[in-house]
């Protein structure tokens, strides 16, 4: 998602950091920031929440997911 990205590069940390802080890979954080869909949520959900996202932050992230899918 574009919030993700945004904050992401906001802290200066790459996909490969960001992969690291949540034992994930760095072609996931990737697949996340490109909207690709075989992402899971919760994996979305973690990552905004280890770069500071408040609960109100992530719920904005995904209803803004959804219209743009829609």
């Amino acid at each position: 998602s574009r919030t993700l990205r945004t904050r992401r590069v906001a802290q200066g940390l790459s996909q490969a950091a960001l992969a690291q802080r949540l034992a994930s890979s760095q072609s996931r954080i990737a697949k996340m920031e490109a909207a690709d869909a075989t992402v899971s949520i919760d994996l979305l959900v973690r990552a905004l929440f280890a770069l500071g996202a408040k609960p109100r932050d992530v719920a904005s992230a995904i209803a803004n997911g959804r219209s743009a899918a829609a």
